[in-house]
């Protein structure tokens, strides 16, 4: 009998990024069907981020959205409670191509992110027997394994000052392949609330794509998603940050709701 296969295993939006190319996800913190995996592939969108730090769809929801997302070609994140690795886990065992960890502040904590979230060498991840990404067919381990290190995604979110102190060597850590920067939390920490583009806030981006140009790591950039985004996001993708959070479903409706009374409104008025 011939050997099986080795597994494969595709996660597009690293495939993306791998190409120098931008990767664009919809943050999901409403929507509790499959019909979202189908959407975001109709719009074009590379992967979904399940939000479980402020969002309240349950996990075992977010786990049948991420493997319909899985079989559509998009890739499913799921940003985790601030060093919930038990979360983290199940989400990756369940159908997740990637985690995003919120908060981190230090190398240790990335370190330690990497640790939850990556089988070794690279990390100390639990094992586990059975997963949705390769249909369940039964992949001996050490393939299995090294398949799932190669397309599961680690992104680690940098939201303070004290986080951009550190950024060197965060970025430095092996196991990590995108920090992520949360402009929201950003500016208050850096004393401008809601101003997302100030100048401290642009020096602080610049800051973080420089260290992961340094040290062979993607930047990412999310929370720039009110009033013109195009406009907001030009000078961020500029400095060279191609991981970008497009919007939450949410907002995306309200958009398209609003733009569609205002036009229907000046009809009938005119």
């Amino acid at each position: 009998m011939n050997p099986a296969p080795a597994p494969q295993l595709v996660n597009p939006l690293a495939e993306r990024l791998k190409k120098g190319e931008i990767a664009l996800t919809l943050m999901v913190r409403h929507a509790r069907t499959v019909d979202i995996a189908l959407a975001a592939k109709t719009c074009g969108f590379d992967g979904l981020f399940f939000d479980l730090q402020h969002g309240v769809i349950p996990e075992h929801e977010v786990s049948q959205m991420a493997v319909a997302a899985m079989s559509m070609g998009v890739a499913p994140l799921v940003r985790v409670p601030e060093k919930d690795y038990a979360a983290a886990l199940r989400m990756l065992d369940n159908g997740a191509l990637g985690i995003i960890m919120p908060e981190v502040t230090t190398a240790e904590d990335a370190r330690q992110a990497v640790a939850a979230c990556k089988f070794p060498p690279v990390g100390n991840r639990g094992a586990f027997g059975s997963w949705a990404h390769f249909g369940y067919r039964p992949v001996p381990a050490p393939e299995a394994r090294k398949a799932m290190n190669e397309a599961t995604l680690l992104i680690l979110m940098v939201e303070s000052k004290a986080a951009i102190g550190n950024i060197e060597a965060i970025a430095a850590v092996p196991g990590v392949d995108i920090v992520h920067i949360g402009t929201n939390d950003l500016s208050t920490d850096l004393g401008h609330p809601g101003e997302l583009t100030h100048p401290d806030v642009m020096a602080a981006i610049e800051r973080v794509v420089k260290a992961c140009s340094a040290h062979g790591k993607v930047a990412g950039v999310g929370g720039l998603t009110g009033g013109d985004v195009v406009k907001m996001l030009t000078p961020v993708i500029k400095l060279g940050a191609r991981f970008i959070t497009a919007g939450s479903e949410w907002n995306l409706m309200l958009a398209a709701g609003q733009e569609r009374v205002k036009a229907l409104r000046a009809l009938a008025s005119a």
